[in-house]
């Protein structure tokens, strides 16, 4: 079964590549299964409903999200009631909405699990701790054929020691939340695919997605406008990983990079 993760999808520019460029992707691709991180796709700040049908729409089939979740305020009756929209599962307890879910696709069952770093980030439930208990909830070819996991955190170190705390337990362990897709894209020891980051889907020409001028300005701590999205030819960004039918773990990975004016040079 072939998976593509879709790094964070930033602002209209990156929305619209998405959609527009997506269900070729697939096809080119042969692509079963697509999820994106969508928590910047409303203007830079979090996602509405209506967003999440375009992108429902166009071929994805979950929406991870992180610490911008909750920024338009539309979102929360929405999230309670569709499961293909996932918040982070360490939040606290009482959050609206869930953290994983188990999706059936192509006779196979597909567990999504979104979770959140706690350095650097807003408060949530140590991760570490959450995960290790959960993860033996939803062991490979018993509760789940595959088990994909985007890791929402700032800090490289924490999503390494995740990719090797999760190793063999996971189809995939991918990184988002930096805007830059990292080129230390492989298979782990007992077979776990993993990316520190998954990048975005935006303008490149940009700070993280934002517009460049705004953005450096900060810098010098002078104030300015708040931060918006750029809007210049975006590149979409992500990761493709084949699972093993009968392991559920990783056969292949390889990121996709298209548009825009970051390449990868051959």
């Amino acid at each position: 079964m072939n998976f593509l993760f879709l790094g964070d999808i930033v602002g209209r520019a990156g929305r619209i590549a998405v959609i527009e460029k997506l269900p070729k992707i697939i096809s080119d691709h042969k692509i079963d299964f697509v999820i994106a991180n969508g928590e910047n796709s409303a203007g830079g700040y979090g996602i509405t409903p209506s967003i999440c049908d375009e992108l429902f729409k166009c071929g994805v089939d979950v929406i991870t999200s992180g610490n911008h979740i909750w920024d338009q305020k539309e979102i929360l009756n929405y999230i309670i009631n569709e499961k293909r929209l996932l918040r982070p599962f360490n939040f606290e307890d009482g959050t609206p909405g869930s953290g994983f879910e188990i999706f059936s696709k192509k006779n196979a069952k597909v567990g999504v699990m979104n979770i959140m770093g706690n350095i650097h980030m807003k408060k949530c439930n140590n991760v570490f701790e959450i995960i290790e208990k959960k993860i033996s909830e939803i062991k490979l070819k018993t509760h789940v054929d595959f088990l994909l996991i985007d890791f929402h955190a700032e800090l490289t170190s924490e999503k390494q020691a995740m990719g090797h705390l999760l190793d063999g337990k996971a189809t995939l362990v991918v990184g988002t939340h930096t805007h830059t897709p990292t080129l230390d894209y492989r298979i782990l020891d007992k077979g776990t695919a993993f990316q520190t980051d998954a990048g975005m889907c935006g303008d490149y020409n940009s700070v993280i997605g934002m517009k460049k001028e705004n953005a450096i300005l900060r810098f010098f701590k002078k104030k300015t406008d708040r931060l918006a999205p750029a809007m210049e030819a975006p590149t979409i960004s992500g990761i493709i990983v084949e699972g093993n039918n009968d392991t559920g773990l990783a056969k292949n990975i390889y990121p996709i990079l298209t548009g825009g004016n970051l390449k990868y040079k051959s």
